[in-house]
């Protein structure tokens, strides 16, 4: 057979609140359509539901913006009580201008609003990254492992802009179980070259190709995807971000 893999959304999860066993949700939920979770699976899993099920929303109503906040609202034209909530995420911000405040985040993540969110939330609240979102995974695959008997692996994935190229794409903020990054250095390429900067996210490619099946409207927050062969490793995520020494553009 040629080489392939498949993605299976699956449907049916309940609306996610703080304390829910999100293991056990997913578990019966692929069970329940006909899916049930299968050795050598790897789940890509909605940050949103991760840390809904963690806790992480906040009121504005109960935020008091400080002065930074409140100036730096008012050149963006956005809610200043919003701003604050993305300035305690943030351990710098990059550039704030056009409406737009990218940071970084606590995570080493470099995104918009420190992945601030209000989409999928009660009106007046805000949706924050999971505080560990390695943790989150590596938590999420051991209720897995318990409750199916599967080595599983984990991506829980959320969406970022990127610089230079429009439009939004998944990648992965949280890793369990297999390594992030596929490396091709020293290996030679079919025309004998041998390949010297070839390291692919692969973490991030999995995320991406969950995307389109989970969506954003669909109320699909996590994807199977099945047949692909991977490695186990004991990674994180971290291992997806750039050395500064190497960075170029900090």
């Amino acid at each position: 057979m040629p080489t392939r893999y498949e993605v299976i959304g699956v449907e049916g999860l309940p609306e996610i609140a703080a304390g829910h066993d999100l293991g056990l949700l997913i578990a019966e939920a692929a069970a329940r359509q006909g899916t049930p979770l299968q050795a050598a699976d790897l789940l890509v899993v909605s940050q949103k539901i991760v840390s809904k099920a963690e806790g992480r929303l906040v009121r504005l109503s109960g935020v008091t913006p400080s002065p930074r906040a409140l100036a730096m609202a008012r050149e963006l034209e956005r809610d200043p009580r919003l701003v604050e909530v993305i300035l305690g995420e943030s351990r710098r911000v990059v550039r704030h201008d056009k409406g737009v405040l990218i940071v970084e985040t606590h995570h080493g993540w470099v995104c918009a609003n420190a992945g601030v969110d209000q989409s999928n939330v009660d009106a007046d609240t805000a949706c924050l990254l999971p505080k560990d979102a390695d943790a989150s995974a590596r938590g999420l695959r051991e209720r897995l492992g318990a409750l199916t008997g599967h080595a599983l692996a984990i991506v829980v994935a959320d969406t970022f802009g990127r610089p230079w190229r429009e439009g939004l794409t998944n990648v992965a903020v949280g890793v369990a179980g297999f390594d992030p990054l596929k490396s091709y250095l020293g290996e030679r390429d079919p025309a004998g070259h041998v390949l010297q900067a070839t390291v692919l996210a692969l973490a991030d490619e999995l995320a991406g190709a969950a995307e389109p099946v989970m969506g954003k409207l669909a109320r699909i927050p996590v994807a199977i995807v099945r047949g692909l062969a991977w490695e186990p490793a004991a990674a994180s995520s971290r291992a997806l971000l750039r050395d500064p020494d190497r960075d170029l553009f900090r």
